[in-house]
Parts: structure tokens; sequence; C-alpha cells
């Protein structure tokens, strides 16, 4: 099923040599929501994750896979799928986290622009400290925390790597305290290899041509 799908979402960009107006974009992040989350938690994913990439020099249009035309043209891309149910309604004291929260798709050795982000299984990991929160702060905390999960899929993508650092978003492992923190970004190693990334080499071109 991977296949088709990686060249539907390709067949989704035109060829440089066909004739028609396109519209550049740095790097896309294609998202797909199989429930589509609460306005205070998209807009807070998207923040932490613009925030956490900032110092490397990668920045994102946001869009919806299914919004995707055959006019879009960027540098780089990647589809995130976000699983389950990605809100803060019936949390529960006693549920326990089953699961990774979030993998980047690897064929053969090869890392390829496919990510997703287990919204339910982020939510059972932090819901005893989300219930300890005001209920008007929990959207956007919750929310953070997926971007913060994200961010580190992002890595993988743009950094071409399977390699973790020692702490950050960078690690192997995140603990809860790294996803409800009111900061947490990659360790300066990390920023220095997004800034090598060919994602990186294309935006600077893309700011030359302009």
């Amino acid at each position: 099923m991977k296949a088709p799908f990686l060249c539907l979402v390709l067949a989704a960009l035109p060829a440089l040599g066909e004739h028609q107006e396109i519209s550049l974009a740095p790097i896309v992040l294609y998202m797909r929501f199989q429930q589509p989350p609460p306005a205070a938690v998209a807009d807070a994913l998207k923040a932490e994750v613009d925030s956490i990439m900032r110092p490397s020099g990668l920045r994102f249009t946001w869009r919806e896979l299914l919004a995707a035309r055959g006019s879009d043209f960027s540098v780089a891309l990647a589809v995130i799928t976000f699983k389950g149910r990605c809100d803060v309604t019936g949390l529960n004291p006693h549920a326990s986290y089953t699961g990774p929260l979030g993998w980047t798709e690897i064929s053969d050795g090869v890392i390829l622009p496919f990510a997703e982000v287990d919204c339910e299984f982020v939510r059972d990991f932090i819901q005893r400290q989300l219930l300890r929160m005001p209920p008007e702060s929990r959207g956007a905390t919750y929310g953070r925390a997926l971007g913060r999960v994200l961010a580190h899929e992002l890595y993988h993508i743009f950094a071409n790597t399977t390699s973790h650092s020692s702490y950050g978003v960078g690690k192997s492992k995140f603990t809860v305290q790294d996803l409800v923190s009111p900061e947490f970004q990659f360790e300066a190693q990390e920023s220095l290899t997004l800034k090598g990334s060919k994602a990186y080499a294309a935006l600077q071109g893309l700011a030359i041509g302009r």
C-alpha cells in the first residue's frame, strides 16, 4: 500500500518542464488527520514545530493533504498522518501509555518523507499532567506535545538520519516532563545537522533566486 500512496502524493507535484503557473513554497508539510483536531490543538502544534525548527533555518508551509493542488511546488515535503482522536476530551487519570508516540517510514534502509504521530498514545502518556492543569490550557499544552513528537520525526526526515542525540528533541525517548515543560529544543548539534541538509540548501537557493 505504501508505494501507490507515494506515487499519488508525488503525482500532485508538477514536473518542472510543464507550462503552468507554479506556486513556490519553502517546505510543505502535508497533514492528514483521521479526526480533525480543535483549533487550539492544531495552532499550538504548528507553532511548536515552527519554534523548535527556527534555529535550524527550516521553515514550513502547512497544508491539508486532501487539499493538495497540482500547481503547488516546494523545495521539500513531508506527509504526516495523525492517528486517532487529537483532542483532550474524556481524559482518564487511570489510562496507561501503550505504544510509540511517533515514527518515520523507512524502506530498505532509505528514510522516506512519511511520518505518523499517534495522538491517542501522546494523550495517554501525558493526560495525568493535563488533568492537573486548568481546562482552558489543556488543548494548547497537548498540541505543543504533539508538535514536539512531530519535530523529532521531521528531524529524521530532513536530516536523513536514524541517529539520536543524548538530550533534547533529538533524543530517542521522551519523558512526560519533556512534552509538557514550557520549552524543549534540539541540542545545538542537531540544529547544525539540519543546516547541512539538502532541504536547507534548497531553501537557501530559493532565497537567492528571489
